[in-house]
């Protein structure tokens, strides 16, 4: 079956027949298909697609894998409706001719006050529902990781990866839940281009050019791995102005990488070196550390 909506319930209800189920990726099958779109010529479609040994099948998920998915991705939309019930109040506020802060959290301490400005007296009951909906929005965001750190207190392996640089519950709980079985990447380079984090080829011949990051694959586990690689690069930078003699290697390559490309770009190399070092502690089943040195030669 092609890897789409529903694809993973199906694929569960024919597995407990006794079937064994191959979910292609639609992407892939889209090429074999042939003239316009119908049920024969997708069926066709699908067959040509399954008979190469070069396309890999999107492993099915569990009920468990779906929940955790389904959990974040409610997360995610809350907070979007946040941030755009915060925009909407910047919008009337800046068109009064009100100043708000700019920082998030300052602008939500200052909201209460601002509603009750005089240029705003008539609209100031709809002003006060929007801030109660940014306010629910909070609650449901902080029950969601509230639920998610119960829900792994006891996973060893959220854990560990949750001990990596950069790496919180929510990002170790999304990979987790996203790759599911790490064995079927043979290292972790393939996870970092599974997750669209190495650059992306156009070679002919002789030449070689690699440009920006393919953007491939699950795009919210990448921002949050992205987010935290800021987070972790900015601890690096901050340890290296105020104690450089408790720098690890990581920490170090990341501030060099930082002031020889820039900082944005440094972020990005990093995020690809934090899902490499996450494979590693996910698979060989080993503690992280910063000063890490693999053995075995370049």
């Amino acid at each position: 079956m092609e890897a789409c909506g529903t694809a993973h319930y199906w694929g569960r209800f024919a597995q407990a027949l006794g079937h064994r189920v191959t979910l292609l990726h639609a992407r892939y099958v889209r090429p074999y298909r042939r003239r316009n779109k119908t049920d024969r010529n997708d069926c066709d479609a699908i067959l040509e697609a399954a008979r190469c040994k070069g396309i890999h099948p999107v492993p099915v998920k569990t009920h468990e894998q779906q929940q955790l998915q389904q959990l974040h991705g409610l997360r995610e939309t809350w907070k979007k409706s946040r941030t755009q019930r915060i925009n909407l109040l910047r919008g009337i506020f800046r068109e009064m001719g009100i100043e708000a802060p700019a920082a998030t959290a300052a602008f939500l301490r200052a909201a209460h006050e601002l509603v009750e400005r005089p240029e705003v007296a008539a609209l100031r009951g709809q002003l006060h529902i929007v801030l109660a909906e940014i306010n629910l929005y909070e609650q449901c965001m902080v029950e969601c990781e509230q639920q998610l750190q119960r829900w792994h207190a006891d996973d060893a392996i959220v854990r560990k990866l949750d001990e990596v640089s950069g790496i919180g519950v929510l990002t170790a709980s999304a990979l987790k839940t996203a790759v599911g079985q790490p064995e079927r990447f043979a290292n972790g380079r393939q996870l970092s281009a599974w997750l669209g984090m190495t650059p992306r080829e156009f070679s002919s011949g002789d030449r070689r050019k690699l440009g920006h990051i393919s953007l491939q694959g699950n795009t919210y586990v990448r921002t949050l791995l992205i987010h935290g690689a800021r987070a972790a690069l900015l601890a690096a930078q901050r340890c290296q102005a105020n104690t450089p003699e408790r720098l690890t290697r990581l920490q170090r390559w990341a501030a060099e990488t930082a002031a020889r490309i820039g900082h944005n770009k440094a972020a990005v190399a990093l995020a690809n070196k934090l899902v490499r070092i996450c494979w590693a502690v996910w698979c060989h089943e080993r503690r992280f550390s910063g000063d890490w040195q693999s053995k075995l030669p370049a």
